[in-house]
């Protein structure tokens, strides 16, 4: 899969060389000339770093924007995102744009316009509101108009279900996919085939929002 990002900060950076690391291809756009090398400098060979800014049609057709399957926008300013996103969709048709959201109360106007708003404010008030109990379902980002969601299952400490099964082994729903594993002590673990899963593992999942249940089920057996 081609990703485009638009912004090459901690959040841009980050997210880059998190997909180029699971295999796909990336290009990034960063208008700060210092930020430039110090991402061509870093980001692995296959990343393609264009100098200019997100919101200019001329560096997104550079980055290649038109055969991207993703653009994401993780500038610090709304606005830029907002834009920058918007010109993806418009002018080169791109299927899914993401934004970064700085200030929660623009969530909506991303919405409207088809653009998955990702508010790192809105994540963390869920999770301190949400207080789950173990195995309860605590959605961490609605995504595509509230059809997918990032959602977290605790796993039980004892009569656990799947503990000490490989996730390949795993009878789960379809459209549900398991991302990452929070564990003690705050080690996070990227789930792959052969990852065993623990009692008290903290199961983080992509799903369809109509298979939660039945990834509930698939996790804890109730």
């Amino acid at each position: 899969m081609y990703i485009v990002i638009n912004g090459g900060g901690k959040v841009g950076s980050y997210l880059a060389r998190t997909m180029l690391e699971s295999g796909h291809e990336v290009g990034l756009i960063e208008k700060r000339a210092e930020i430039v090398e110090k991402l061509v400098a870093e980001l692995p060979g296959r990343a393609l770093v264009i100098h200019g800014d997100g919101c200019d049609a001329a560096y997104q057709e550079d980055a290649g924007v038109g055969r991207a399957e993703v653009f994401a926008s993780a500038t610090g300013d709304d606005d830029d995102n907002l834009v920058a996103c918007q010109l993806a969709k418009v002018a080169f048709g791109v299927p899914r744009a993401l934004a970064r959201v700085n200030n929660p109360k623009n969530e909506h106007i991303f919405n409207a316009l088809g653009i998955e708003a990702i508010s790192s404010t809105t994540i963390i008030s869920r999770m301190i509101e949400e207080e789950a109990t173990v195995g309860d379902i605590r959605t961490l980002i609605a995504l595509r108009k509230g059809n997918m969601a990032i959602i977290e299952i605790e796993l039980p400490t004892d009569r656990c279900v799947v503990c000490n099964k490989a996730v390949s082994e795993l009878d789960l729903p379809s459209d549900c996919i398991l991302v990452a594993i929070v564990r003690e002590d705050d080690e996070v673990v990227t789930v792959h085939g052969d990852t065993l899963l623990q009692p008290g593992d903290q199961v983080i999942a992509f799903t369809a929002v109509a298979h939660e249940k039945a990834l509930k089920k698939a996790l804890t057996g109730s």
